[in-house]
């Protein structure tokens, strides 16, 4: 099975052992709750998609591996116990808790998360004398004498014995307490995640013309291994990204580090060459403004196929930032709505800002940081909460430098910061609307109703930033040449959602309503004007 597919399995799985019925109790006992193990090449993703589906269940994770343990610290050490039987004393024997097991309760302690995923990595490469003792863990979730606390479920991965000299083949009584899931790597199924994630469109348009160099693993006719993995590619493109920032140069040693085979790691940089080059004949941003001139287009027109896919992903790359931009302040708009409703009557009842907007934002980063630090919370969560902080805390700013810090003139304050935020919202949208048309107009300028424009238009259609924003704001031109794909129903639903936004600005232009609702009227009035 695919990657994509495993992860649904396990989360499935995962919903199902942690069910109780109406008396408490599991509904798949603990002792019939067989682990997943996930069986799998290396670099292909068995890690990452077991953080995803923590965060999507909002659960924790506890993740080890398996390889350094030995059975003193999987299992615990022994000390001497003092004990006593109807005037019997004596002296035993017995095994602190195990590291594994205890790691479990100090995650708990920091992070307030009492469900979570235990992810055992590499457990078919543990030590000969933590062996044994696998089978009663596996099946009773012990380790000695201490158990694995409740509503904390066990999977486990590892590698087939061609990739790793330390697997140990599992017999077939331990295999009859898991449920084994083996994994292939899949170029469709990365790529889906590599186009919603915003992986740098150098690795996504050269990996769509060459899908063979996606995964490699062989052994080298001196020894060792030639390889390159998924978790390689997705390494390397986050460097590329950071490094065009800083402007560093990307060259062969770089691409080298992460892509282990010398022939796609050479492939790779010759693309890449020729990546930058079309970055910079082409001047996306121009293509953007509806500026693009007749030498560009007469040159895509002429262009060879892996060019065209270039410029293609490069289109839509810039095309995602614009809408995200928009996405972004929207977002932010509607969390700072909130934080201030609940602000609103404290301020106005004479409170300072500290206790009714810092006060808040403090117990909002503390909540972050337990997120953070127990891995249960996405990359872009944490931006999003990140920037939400940033603003809040410039909120406070604005009222010291104004010398209000308390009661109304400090609402006043705050309220004006907020409708900046506001009236922010519909320059954002508008630009990246007019990108969307002016890209579309390209395309079809370029390569007619061709698949170039088959695959663009799919493209925005996929791809998580772009099909958010033209449901939430709507895109004339995407409407109007993408009535093939039968838009016609999300496009009334929009229609729909405009028109109660409309009514609710119509409501709140009353005088009652804006003595009462003015941050809500804000956030009501940036939504209401999108289209």
């Amino acid at each position: 099975m695919n990657i994509a597919t495993a992860k649904q399995q396990i989360k499935n799985t995962v919903k199902a052992y942690l069910r109780r019925d109406d008396a408490g109790m599991y509904v798949i006992p603990p002792v019939r709750q067989r682990p997943m193990f996930l069986v799998g090449a290396p670099g292909i993703g068995k890690t990452a998609i077991i953080e995803q589906i923590a965060q999507e269940l909002g659960i924790g994770v506890v993740s080890y591996s398996m390889t350094h343990h030995t059975r003193q610290s999987a299992l615990g050490l022994p000390q001497i116990v003092h004990r006593e039987f109807k005037g019997f004393e004596y002296d035993s024997s017995e095994y602190t808790m195990s590291e594994i097991v205890s790691s479990i309760y100090d995650y708990m302690e920091a992070t307030g998360e009492e469900r979570g995923i235990l992810f055992l990595d590499e457990i078919n490469c543990v030590s000969e004398t933590l062996y044994p003792s696998m089978l009663q863990f596996l099946q009773f979730k012990t380790f000695g004498r201490h158990r694995v606390p409740e509503d904390w479920v066990i999977v486990c991965a590892g590698n087939p014995p061609e990739y790793n000299k330390s697997v140990h083949e599992f017999d077939v009584v331990t295999l009859d307490r898991l449920r084994e899931l083996d994994v292939e790597p899949d170029y469709p199924v990365w790529r889906r995640y590599a186009v919603e994630k915003g992986i740098h469109p150098a690795v996504t348009t050269f990996l769509e013309a060459k899908p063979d160099c996606f995964y490699k693993v062989e052994s080298k006719p001196g020894g060792g291994k030639s390889f390159v993995t998924a978790r390689g590619w997705e390494d390397l493109a986050s460097v590329i990204s950071l490094y065009e920032e800083i402007d560093v140069e990307c060259d062969l040693e770089l691409f080298s580090q992460f892509l282990r085979d010398e022939d796609i790691a050479e492939k790779f940089a010759v693309y890449y060459g020729l990546f930058e080059k079309y970055r910079s004949d082409y001047q996306i941003g121009k293509i953007l403004e509806g500026s693009a001139s007749r030498e560009v287009v007469d040159r895509a027109k002429n262009a060879p196929f892996d060019e065209r896919v270039a410029l293609l992903g490069l289109v839509l790359d810039a095309l995602s930032v614009e809408c995200s931009r928009a996405l972004d302040q929207q977002s932010l708009v509607m969390a700072l709505r909130d934080e201030l409703r609940e602000a609103k009557p404290k301020l106005l009842g004479g409170a300072t800002v500290d206790d009714a907007v810092l006060a808040r934002v403090r117990s909002r980063e503390e909540a972050l940081a337990r997120k953070v630090a127990g891995s249960v919370i996405a990359q872009a969560q944490v931006r999003a909460e990140n920037l939400f902080v940033r603003k809040m805390r410039d909120i406070a700013s604005a009222c010291a430098s104004a010398g209000f810090e308390e009661g109304s003139a400090a609402f006043d304050v705050v309220n004006r910061v907020y409708r900046g935020e506001v009236d922010a919202i519909d320059p954002l949208v508008s630009h990246a609307q007019d990108a969307i048309a002016n890209a579309i107009a390209f395309v079809e300028d370029c390569f007619g109703d061709g698949r170039e424009m088959l695959v663009f238009l799919a493209e925005l259609s996929t791809r998580t930033t772009t099909m958010k924003f033209i449901s939430h704001f709507g895109s004339d031109a995407y409407y109007a040449r993408n009535g093939e794909l039968k838009v016609d129903a999300a496009r009334e639903s929009l229609s729909t959602r405009v028109r109660e936004l409309e009514d609710i600005r119509d409501e709140i232009k009353s005088a009652q309503f804006l003595e009462t609702q003015s941050l809500d009227m804000g956030a009501a009035a940036g939504l209401g004007r999108s289209r």
